[in-house]
C-alpha cells in the first residue's frame, strides 16, 4: 500500500514539474514504476481525479494566478501552459471557475483554484512520528503591519486536520486566489476577542492591505489586526513526507524557548500564525509578542 501512494506522489510530482509541458500517461506510468493502466487507477484511486482532469486543473489555477499577478495576455496564459488554442482555454476556464479569463484579469475576484495535496501529505497527516534527532530552528523578530485578514471560520477546530474535516481542504485554493500583502495565505490560532459564538479557534485567511475592497465570498469574514510584533520560529528544509515531524520540531522548540531572556512575554491579543509546510524552506510558525515590564512596574 505504502508503496502505491509513493508512486502516485511521484505522479504528482512530475506533473507539478513539468506542467508546461505536454504530459502522458506513458510519461507518468515511466516515473510510477508501474504500466500505464496500472498507473491511471491507481492515480485515480487516490487522488479522485483522472490524471487528464488533475493536469487540466492544475493548468487553469496555475494560468489564473499568472493573469492575476502578471496581468498578461490571456492567448500567452493559454499557450504557455500547453493549451492548443485561445478559444479552448477560454471554455475551459469558464467551465472551471464560472467567469471569463478575459474579465478575470481586468478585475480578479476569488475563485477556488484546485491544489493539489500529495497523497503522501494527506496519509501522513494523521499520523505522529517520534522525532529521531534534533533539528536546528532558526528564530528572528519581525513585525507584522496592520492589516485586514478574510477569514473562514470553523466550528471547534484547533488544528489544520480538524480544520479540514470541518470545512474541507478546497479553502486554501480560494484563498490563494486573493493577492497577499504578505504573498501566501495564513492559518491563525485567533484570540477569544477575534472569535464568533460557535465559532473555531484555528482558522485559515489571507492578509490584505487596509484599503481592500475586494469582494468578501459568501461564509467568509474580515477581522482587522493591528501592528504587532513577532517571533518568527523556521526549521530546517525537510522532505514533504516528514512534515508532521518537522512541525512537532519547531512547535516543541517554541515552548521551550524562554522569551524572557530576549525581554518578552506571549502577546495574547494577537493571533499565532502558521504558514503553509514547504519542504524546502521549512515549517514556519509566528507567536505575537510583547516587551516584557520591566520588575516591579
Amino acid at each position: 500500500m505504502q508503496e502505491q501512494r509513493k508512486a502516485v506522489q511521484r505522479m504528482q510530482d512530475y506533473i507539478e514539474k513539468h506542467i508546461a509541458e505536454t504530459i502522458t500517461l506513458a510519461d507518468l506510468a515511466k516515473v510510477s514504476l508501474f504500466s500505464p493502466w496500472y498507473s491511471y487507477r491507481l492515480f485515480k484511486d487516490y487522488t479522485n481525479y483522472t490524471p487528464a482532469d488533475y493536469i487540466r486543473r492544475l493548468k487553469l489555477s496555475k494560468s489564473a494566478l499568472r493573469l492575476r499577478d502578471e496581468g498578461c495576455r490571456v492567448i500567452d496564459a493559454a499557450f504557455d501552459l500547453g493549451f492548443q488554442s485561445a478559444e479552448g482555454y477560454q471554455r475551459a476556464f469558464f467551465r472551471e471557475f464560472g467567469c471569463n479569463p478575459g474579465e478575470y484579469v481586468k478585475s480578479p475576484v476569488p475563485l477556488y483554484l484546485f491544489t493539489p495535496y500529495g497523497v503522501l501529505y494527506n496519509q501522513l497527516g494523521k499520523e505522529r512520528k517520534q522525532m529521531s534527532e534534533v533539528k536546528n530552528v532558526f528564530i528572528r523578530m519581525i513585525k507584522r503591519p496592520e492589516r485586514k485578514v478574510l477569514i473562514k471560520r470553523g466550528k471547534d477546530a484547533k488544528d489544520y486536520f480538524q480544520y479540514c474535516e470541518e470545512v474541507g481542504c478546497d479553502v486554501w485554493g480560494l484563498l490563494t486566489s486573493v493577492s497577499s500583502i504578505s504573498g501566501e495565505p495564513v492559518c491563525l490560532w485567533l484570540p477569544e476577542k477575534y472569535r464568533r459564538p460557535g465559532t473555531s479557534q484555528y482558522v485559515q485567511g489571507v492578509e490584505v492591505s487596509l484599503d481592500f475592497q475586494g469582494p468578501v465570498p459568501e461564509g467568509f469574514d474580515m477581522i482587522q489586526l493591528p501592528e504587532a510584533d513577532y517571533i518568527m520560529f523556521q526549521g530546517e528544509p525537510f522532505s514533504e513526507e516528514d512534515y508532521c515531524q518537522a512541525i512537532e520540531e519547531v512547535q516543541q522548540a517554541i515552548e521551550k524557548y524562554d522569551l524572557s531572556t530576549a525581554g518578552y512575554e506571549r502577546d495574547p491579543e494577537n493571533p499565532r500564525i502558521q504558514l503553509e509546510p514547504i519542504g524546502k524552506r521549512g515549517y514556519i510558525e509566528m507567536l505575537a509578542v510583547k516587551e516584557k515590564p520591566a520588575a516591579g512596574k
